[in-house]
């Protein structure tokens, strides 16, 4: 049975300016257990995304605590939480783990061929578009395998801190985290208006013409309604917000179903909604954003990261908005 040896420090007292050595002998099987056990929070969730009964689970992760002689986990009602001694283990795993992927793709590098697994994950709105950039990254490169996790801003942030995927794209990297960011594709945000309202066709609509309108707005924390946000109050715009969606596809139908005017990507306005819907010449508009690729600023990409990014770069210079 493989065996990895890892050192870690684990401070007993407070006082102690140097902590006490322990030699960790554990297997692959147990640190990818407790891993996915600590990432998830829940030895039932772990056992769904391993394929594993939960009784496994828990026995792996009491093997791996004896061993380690401290708890890993405490649980606290139905809550599981990871002891300090836990969370230097977890940190440890993803690193072993992180390395054991590069090294693999190293070597099929070697070789001369790609494969391995990329992680990435994406804001909603660039569901329109990454699915098919996707497609043509398999087609050049089929031994890759891709795990795409969609969501939202602030899920997004919680994945960066726990460092859970090689590549993000989003709108507007947050500037509270250390991030490495390439703008690869242009992100135009418009009035969008159903094809019968009386504003559609018609040139050079004031933007306080907005005011008289019912308005539905993206949720709090949208990268959308941040930059519709930041433009209202430069001018002093004042719109009467009928609705707070979560959903682009949910706010196209509230549109659609005369509630209101909306602002949304262009990229989210398929032919299918160019046909119901009409985007609206207000002034100020369109506002001029951009789609960026990041990675943790420290982090090494590994081999298939990087050429994902370089071929995002590539192929999107072609694109048109």
């Amino acid at each position: 049975m493989t065996l990895v040896y890892l050192f870690i420090i684990i401070d007993k007292q407070k006082s102690i300016e140097e902590g006490e050595k322990y030699l960790i002998h554990a297997t692959l099987h147990q640190l990818k257990v407790f891993e996915t056990t600590a990432r998830l929070g829940s030895f039932t969730k772990a056992a769904e995304e391993l394929e594993i009964t939960q009784p496994t689970v828990s026995s792996q992760v009491k093997q791996l605590t004896k061993t380690v002689g401290l708890p890993l986990f405490e649980q606290i009602g139905k809550q599981l939480y990871l002891t300090e001694v836990g969370k230097e283990l977890l940190t440890t795993c993803q690193d072993v783990f992180t390395q054991l992927d590069n090294f693999e793709m190293k070597i099929a590098d070697l070789k001369g061929t790609k494969e391995g697994k990329l992680r990435l994950s994406v804001i909603t709105t660039a569901t329109y578009f990454i699915p098919r950039l996707l497609g043509s990254f398999c087609l050049l490169y089929p031994d890759i395998d891709i795990s795409l996790q969609v969501t939202n801003h602030h899920q997004m942030q919680q994945r960066m801190l726990n460092n859970q995927d090689d590549l993000y794209i989003l709108s507007q990297p947050p500037e509270e985290i250390d991030l490495k960011s390439q703008s690869f594709i242009d992100n135009p945000l418009v009035v969008i208006a159903r094809k019968d309202h009386y504003l559609a066709n018609v040139p050079q609509i004031p933007l306080e013409a907005l005011e008289a309108h019912p308005f539905i707005m993206r949720e709090s924390g949208s990268g959308t309604r941040r930059a519709v946000q930041n433009l209202f109050q430069q001018h002093n715009i004042n719109v009467k917000v009928r609705l707070e969606l979560g959903s682009n596809e949910a706010i196209k139908q509230a549109v659609l179903g005369g509630l209101g005017i909306s602002v949304l990507s262009k990229h989210t306005l398929t032919f299918a909604c160019h046909q119901d819907l009409s985007i609206l010449d207000i002034q100020h508009f369109p506002i001029s954003r951009h789609w960026y690729i990041s990675h943790l600023a420290g982090k090494q990409l590994s081999v298939i990261a990087q050429t994902f990014l370089d071929f995002l770069v590539d192929r999107t210079q072609l694109m048109k908005v």
